[in-house]
């Protein structure tokens, strides 16, 4: 075996020999050295959840760990999320052409190269019929550089940040970090490209303060100042190096904001000139690749399982559940899987849950279907007959902090989707959305468990309510059960990807059988 493909393995934390190791492990030796993909697995039955499933069906972990290595900022998750679309068969749309859609067509766009939209529509698809969607979010908390990034400080170069969202500031100290984001590059023909860029190469370190000079840390709490005290180290500052133009000038430049060592790294990734480079939106990145942990490889250690995990699986259920044309030979609805950006900030944006974006998408979509005047109430009859999953990462009980968990609604990992419930609406699950999404999981023999916030805690929130209330659609909003949320390195259990999986595929595949049984209203 070559030093690289032991080197690969080793990513994957594999256990001795003497250690009881789960299917899951055993198949990721179908992880070819020539390439940086899994090919698709055989899991056999679950030993833990008691799920009955037969010998013959796939795991998508191994693909899951492929998505998020590749997706380190939102744009890389849209962007793969495309090519996943492509490979499959789907058309990509844009938002400024006409559409011309039929039955049984399967269809995306995206927005901002942040967000992203993709439908299949029934063979039986009428106008007025629903809409079964599942969303979720491709951003997560993390540092951003502001636009004059460059400082220098004690002899070193600085890299100044944005914090962006609620992350746990403190676990990004001491990590091997770097850049990755998007690059606005100028062609030689005088047009402007937008390129994707991730140096993959450690970069940045933001190191701790030695508890030799703070004695006090343990006692009273690191609390770094975030304007002042997390500032990435980029290099030693040599003496030629300056961070001040020499002339003053009124026209900005990148080289003027940003470091030069960093503009010309950026350009070699991208094999372009430095002056070539126009503008640059880049977050800060860990650099440790996501991978198998536990003594059974039973969890899935990784940054940005928070969204990324429910975006993959809703991805790949729309995908799966319409591979050839027979699995929408008898569908009446449409499928649609819609993935935003900014959640961690409210969704107030153009690509986020507060815009339009998904409900133009439907407008269009009806209308175009209709190949005649639509009627002014199509759209909203077809609104009352839809159904959205608000698919978003869950609070799993910590063993070591277990009170901060309600008594009775304490969510495991490998145990099944989180339904989500507040009286208060900070999530937009009801008595009825959530007996039908509990419906389908009968259906198909998959676990759930429910979740409510203490009374002497606050709640969180989703795009759940955001879209729910938007236009009235019925809302359920769930999650998988994870650990250290918005930490730069979160935990999952590799069960709960499958599950989830298999619960958002079986949505799409039974959700009309299961709807037409129930009238709330009549």
């Amino acid at each position: 075996m070559s030093g690289l493909t032991v080197a690969r393995l080793q990513l994957f934390h594999y256990p001795s020999s003497t250690v009881r190791t789960t299917v899951i492990s055993s198949k990721l030796h179908h992880y070819f050295p020539s390439s940086n993909r899994y090919r698709p697995r055989t899991l056999h039955n679950f030993s833990r959840s008691g799920i009955a499933q037969s010998s013959s069906s796939s795991s998508i972990v191994g693909d899951l760990l492929d998505y998020l290595n590749e997706s380190w900022t939102p744009f890389h998750a849209t962007a793969e999320a495309k090519r996943l679309l492509i490979d499959a068969g789907f058309e990509l749309l844009n938002e400024n052409d006409e559409w011309e859609l039929k039955p049984g067509g399967r269809y995306f766009f995206t927005r901002n190269m942040s967000c992203l939209v993709a439908f299949a529509v029934g063979q039986k698809y009428s106008v007025g019929n629903g809409f079964h969607i599942i969303a979720a979010h491709t951003d997560s908390p993390c540092l951003k550089l502001k636009p004059k990034s460059a400082s220098s400080k004690s002899g070193y170069l600085m890299v100044n940040v944005q914090t962006y969202g609620g992350g746990l500031w403190h676990t990004w100290f001491d990590r091997d970090l770097t850049v990755a984001g998007r690059v606005i590059v100028r062609g030689i023909d005088g047009s402007f490209l937008h390129k994707l860029v991730k140096v993959k190469r450690p970069l940045l370190r933001v190191p701790t303060l030695a508890i030799h000079l703070d004695r006090t840390v343990n006692k009273d709490g690191f609390k770094p100042n975030l304007e002042t005290q997390l500032i990435p180290l980029l290099a030693t500052k040599s003496e030629e190096t300056s961070v001040e133009p020499k002339e003053k000038s009124s026209t900005s430049s990148s080289k003027v904001t940003h470091h030069p060592q960093l503009m010309q790294i950026l350009s070699q990734e991208l094999g372009c000139g430095t002056d070539d480079i126009a503008s640059i939106e880049l977050n800060i990145c860990d650099t440790q690749p996501s991978c198998l942990g536990g003594a059974n490889n039973e969890f899935i250690f990784s940054g940005r399982l928070d969204n990324l995990a429910s975006s993959y699986c809703g991805l790949r259920a729309l995908i799966d559940s319409c591979v050839s044309p027979s699995n929408l030979s008898s569908e009446h609805a449409i499928r649609m899987v819609a993935l935003f950006d900014n959640e961690e900030v409210g969704s107030d944006s153009y690509q986020g849950a507060g815009a339009p974006t998904m409900f133009q998408a439907i407008r269009r979509i009806v209308g175009s279907l209709a190949h005649e005047h639509v009627s002014e109430t199509s759209f909203e009859r077809t609104i009352r007959q839809s159904f959205l999953v608000s698919a978003d990462m869950a609070h799993g009980v910590h063993p070591n902090f277990s009170e901060k968990h309600e008594e009775h609604h304490r969510p495991e990992m490998q145990k099944g989707l989180v339904i989500k419930h507040n009286a208060n609406q900070r999530y937009a699950t009801s008595g009825v959305t959530a007996f039908l999404f509990k419906e389908i999981a009968k259906l198909h023999n998959l676990p759930t468990q429910e979740f409510v916030v203490r009374n002497d805690m606050g709640c969180g929130s989703t795009i759940g309510p955001i879209l729910a209330s938007g236009v009235g659609i019925r809302t359920v909003d769930c999650g998988i059960a994870q650990l250290s949320m918005h930490s730069v390195r979160e935990i999952c259990g590799t069960e709960d990807i499958d599950i989830a999986y298999r619960h958002f595929k079986a949505f799409y595949e039974s959700f009309s059988s299961i709807d037409k049984k129930l009238i709330v209203d009549f």
